[in-house]
């Protein structure tokens, strides 16, 4: 099996596909109010959903990922681009500046993290 993308439904997806754009750049993908971008291998998309209202109740429920080598550095691209800081890089573990994790929030309050590879010794 493989996780290729990430649907985030909204009632209002022009909002967060400008919102993702300060940060990725423009989409790889716009067609029918669904936009996406290729991060890595996977892909991110915004488009219409209609069971979803207003914004996330829950925003630490799911939180979607990105793998960064440059925690520190990607963080302050996307602040200087207009991210919603829920917090700065820190470690989980604060023995060190290894294995970071930075959280951000979109405008329906979804929230997504760049974090430090993990090595397979990591996550076994």
């Amino acid at each position: 099996m493989n996780l290729n993308s990430i649907l985030i439904g909204s009632d209002n997806p022009k909002r967060l596909a400008d919102y993702y754009t300060k940060l990725f750049g423009e989409p790889g993908w716009d067609q029918d109010g669904y936009t996406g971008w290729a991060i890595g291998n996977g892909w991110v998309t915004v488009g219409p959903h209609d069971q979803v209202t207003g914004k996330n109740s829950h925003p630490g429920r799911i939180i979607w990922n990105i793998e960064s080598a440059d925690v520190k550095g990607d963080f302050e691209r996307f602040k200087a681009a207009g991210a919603v800081v829920v917090r700065d890089p820190y470690n989980p573990d604060e023995s060190d500046d290894t294995g970071l994790i930075a959280t951000f929030s979109d405008p329906d309050d979804n929230y997504f993290q760049l974090m430090s590879p993990m090595s397979s010794e990591d996550v076994s």
